[in-house]
């Protein structure tokens, strides 16, 4: 009898351990979380600062000499314009899935300039130089999370001088200042390094047709020479882009 009553007492005391032992054995059979995937979003506005370089091909050829116009145009030569370029950014991207529209405004300092010795009138020197320029266009673009590929296009405008001059003897001829219009197309690559900061570098190249203009010396008028300038310019940049608007979106 006591030996029935031991073994009734210890399976008692077995089985109300079990109960806390199985509390702490892991659950088998449900699935792990899953982290989720961070997809950046390219959505809302947008501003930054470029910095880079440009060089502006300019062709010159002379329509005109003291009042008497001369048909076909004889041409100069050209010269290659080159230099440093700093300036800023502002725009707006909106993204459907992996692409991305967008419209931007961009306006820049420049020192492109460059020169050639004249083919019709040397010793003198034509001379180019560009100061600023700006781009208004239109973007789109495809993404991959945080890697942005884009076109794009739309107006320019570039703010260019020109004037003559003989080495050792100075400037022949006054300056004649240009604001000048044309239309641009370009292509870049951007990466999103931080949720609202993105890195990247752009191709732009400016078409800015041809436009005519006086040269006159300081002491002679008419104006000696009627020139035509040809001109387009091919810009590299890199850009930094801080942005407001559609925070990064989960997805499982």
């Amino acid at each position: 009898m006591k030996r029935w009553a031991l073994a009734a007492v210890g399976l008692f005391a077995l089985g109300a351990a079990a109960p806390a032992d199985a509390a702490d054995l892991p659950l088998y059979g449900k699935a792990p979380v899953v982290a989720p995937v961070l997809a950046f979003d390219w959505t809302g506005v947008y501003a930054g600062i470029n910095g880079g370089g440009g060089l502006a091909h300019s062709c010159w050829s002379i329509t005109a000499a003291g009042g008497v116009a001369i048909d076909p145009p004889v041409g100069e030569g050209c010269h290659n314009a080159s230099g440093g370029t700093v300036g800023a950014q502002l725009g707006y991207r909106w993204q459907k899935g992996h692409w991305v529209l967008g419209a931007e405004a961009e306006g820049n300092w420049a020192d492109f300039k460059g020169n050639n010795v004249s083919l019709i009138v040397p010793p003198i020197n034509n001379r180019t130089k560009i100061d600023s320029f700006g781009l208004f266009t239109g973007q789109l673009g495809y993404t991959v999370n945080g890697l942005l590929f884009y076109g794009k296009t739309g107006a320019a405008v570039a703010h260019a001088k020109y004037d003559e001059f003989i080495p050792g003897v100075g400037v022949v001829s006054n300056n004649l200042t240009q604001t000048r219009w044309g239309y641009s197309a370009g292509f870049g690559v951007e990466y999103a390094f931080a949720e609202n900061w993105s890195v990247g570098g752009e191709y732009d190249h400016l078409f800015l047709g041809h436009h005519g203009g006086d040269l006159a010396s300081p002491s002679l008028l008419p104006p000696v020479r009627t020139e035509k300038f040809g001109q387009d310019v091919d810009i590299g940049l890199i850009r930094v882009s801080y942005r407001w608007g559609g925070p990064v979106v989960a997805k499982y």
